[in-house]
Order: structure tokens, then C-alpha cells, then sequence
């Protein structure tokens, strides 16, 4: 559980997101300015479930969303959703259990 806190920030990192509010049971991640319209940039919630959590397994919830209409099927926040999904699918510690769109 003291680990999970540095690989969530090393995780949203690695997909351009900055963590710009952290506490106990929650994470805010926003997508670096740069190379999208600003209202298509991502921001990233992570609620981590302190009530269920125990040494070896941490229930998390990600909201990724942002400003962008959802006209096309495959918008800049799908990918991005896409991006978060596969880097922690990827990733040896983590044990990706349901992925919700919506």
C-alpha cells in the first residue's frame, strides 16, 4: 500500500499525465499541455478503495474524461483511456480486473 502512491505517479507519468492533487484515497492527473487542443486535454481521477485494500491488492477506480464532445467513436480521450488501460495491463505488478467506458 506505501508503494502504490510513487507507481501510480510513475504510471500516469509515463502516459503524459502530471499528478496535480494527490491525498490518501485519491490521485488527480492532468495531460501535459502541448500537443492537443486544450479542451481535448485529459484528466485522469484515481479513487483508491482504502476500505477493501489489503498488502496485496488495492481496488482502484479510474475516471478519465475530458472537454471534448464524444462525436467520434475514437476521440482523443478513448485513446488516452486506451494509453492508461495498456500501460497498466503492462505493467507486472498491477492485475487489471474490468475496464467500464461510458
Amino acid at each position: 500500500m506505501q508503494q502504490l502512491q510513487p507507481l501510480l505517479n510513475q504510471t500516469l507519468k509515463s502516459c503524459n499525465l502530471d499528478v496535480i492533487y494527490a491525498t490518501e484515497d485519491y490521485l488527480m492527473a492532468r495531460e501535459i499541455p502541448g500537443n492537443v487542443a486544450f479542451p481535448k486535454l485529459v484528466t485522469v481521477e484515481v479513487l483508491i478503495d482504502k476500505t477493501t485494500a489489503t498488502e496485496k491488492e488495492t481496488r482502484l477506480n479510474f475516471v478519465i474524461k475530458n472537454e471534448e464532445l464524444p462525436l467520434q467513436l475514437e476521440n482523443h480521450c478513448r485513446k488516452m483511456f486506451n494509453l492508461v488501460n495498456q500501460t497498466i495491463t503492462e505493467n507486472q505488478g498491477w492485475n487489471l480486473i474490468e475496464t467500464v467506458t461510458g
